[in-house]
């Protein structure tokens, strides 16, 4: 029987309903989706400032995905961003008390749950944590301590924080619109499932979402998350500009930006001109290409050099041997990629979700649905490990692996054997 897994990304300029489906070779389809813009002034820089009008939003973009399927977003994994977002380094370590000395995934559980009980400031929650590395005793640079004797675990964390007002409104838009929050994302994380291979992330690669209210980097060094910003500022802004700079509406200058523009003036027609209908009567305006370009460049190289700092400020400015790979709806102004790597030096490619992943025929696949797209894959691993029923949820409980469990099972048996008095199971890990 195949699994069904709903996930939206509220984003600046676009409102994603999205539903995909696992078979029983692991192999994700997606089913339907429902798409529409994103309400003026409702959602600033990936937060929320109007809860009744996005939730709104959201029950249209939701309609309109369950109006194709047969699907019901009863509960749904949900995208989270903005520039809120904050990630920092921290270690952490735990003494072993078992008696025989051997690290199981409990002590590992253990030290994660504690190192999320830092200290923050007033307003501030955990999002996440990514293991960058452990050690024991005076070994360091270990993957994976389960198993290994020790008396001491210590871990290297990857910790994003988030407002937490910025998330409970989240949560409220989501809720308003009769559909259960079943956790949230990361959007740059999403966007990072979505499009990246496991080869990119062992080599190192930073993914660059580029939204209409932000810009999300992702760093992957060795397959592991190392490093995360967000950027307050994305395609939007170059639409201000050109709006300021030409004295037009807001929409005449999206559509000069999409359909004129390029990131690259040089590469702009020559006494070419865009004609824009005046409004009320009005004289129109011609807009030179080449002059267009220019602010485009200018304002796409300021948020290229703030990309590249982040990643010279995370210390894998020399370890990312895959490039910088490119996506979200941003991403798609014309030369944006010969732009980003004569600026950081690194090689560029625009990359989008694999088309395997969308139903045969589909032509609609695109940058933009990155997150949505990286949003379902990860709520099926999230599934894996708990099982969501409408607002209740079901731990789903692991197998035995570790060192420690075979011993326990060794001795488990031997008793049963001798003595026929222990039941014959596996020992269990909540």
């Amino acid at each position: 029987m195949s699994e069904i897994i709903t996930a939206i990304d509220i984003g600046t300029t676009k409102i994603v309903a999205i539903a995909g489906e696992r078979d029983t070779n692991g192999k994700i389809k997606i089913l339907t989706r429902g798409t529409i813009p994103t309400p003026k002034n409702s959602v600033k820089k990936g937060m929320v400032v109007n809860i009744g009008i996005v939730a709104n939003a959201i029950k249209e973009a939701v309609e309109i995905a369950e109006k194709k399927s047969d699907i019901k977003f009863n509960s749904s994994f949900i995208g989270i961003a903005g520039q809120h977002i904050k990630s920092v380094q921290n270690n952490h370590s735990i003494f072993i008390n078992s008696n025989d000395g051997i690290i199981s995934q409990e002590d590992v559980d253990k030290m994660t749950n504690e190192i999320k009980t830092m200290s923050l400031e007033a307003n501030e929650e955990i999002l996440d944590v990514i293991p960058q590395n452990y050690s024991v005793d005076k070994e360091t640079g270990i993957d994976e301590p389960v198993g290994r004797f020790g008396k001491r675990l210590s871990g290297n964390f990857h910790i994003i924080i988030g407002e937490t007002t910025s998330a409970k409104n989240i949560k409220r838009c989501v809720e308003l619109a009769n559909i259960n929050v079943n956790e949230l994302f990361l959007e740059p994380i999403a966007s990072s499932k979505a499009v990246l291979t496991e080869d990119e992330k062992e080599m190192g690669v930073a993914l660059v979402d580029i939204g209409g209210g932000t810009t999300d980097l992702a760093i992957y060094k060795g397959g592991i998350l190392r490093h995360t910003a967000v950027i307050p500022f994305g395609g939007d802004i170059v639409t201000s500009d050109l709006k300021e700079a030409y004295q037009i509406l807001h929409k005449d200058a999206e559509e000069l930006k999409t359909k004129c523009g390029t990131a690259l003036s040089e590469f702009a027609v020559n006494n070419s001109l865009a004609v824009i209908k005046g409004i009320n009567g009005r004289d129109s305006k011609e807009i030179s290409l080449t002059e267009l370009s220019k602010v485009i460049q200018a304002r796409m190289e300021e948020i290229i050099n703030i990309v590249k700092f982040e990643i010279l400020n995370s210390g894998y400015f020399d370890k990312l041997h895959a490039g910088i790979v490119l996506t979200g709806g941003g991403s798609l102004l014309e030369r944006l990629p010969h732009l980003m790597k004569f600026v950081t030096g690194f090689d560029v490619k625009l990359s989008k979700p694999s088309s395997f992943i969308f139903p045969e025929g589909t032509k609609d696949n695109s940058p933009k649905l990155s997150t949505a797209v990286g949003l379902v894959m990860l709520g099926f691993e999230s599934s894996d490990n708990t099982k969501y029923k409408g607002n209740k949820k079901e731990k789903k409980k692991k197998r035995g692996g570790t060192l420690r469990n075979i011993i326990n099972k060794i001795t488990e048996d031997a008793k049963q054997t001798a003595f026929n008095f222990f039941d014959d199971e596996d020992t269990e890990i909540e």
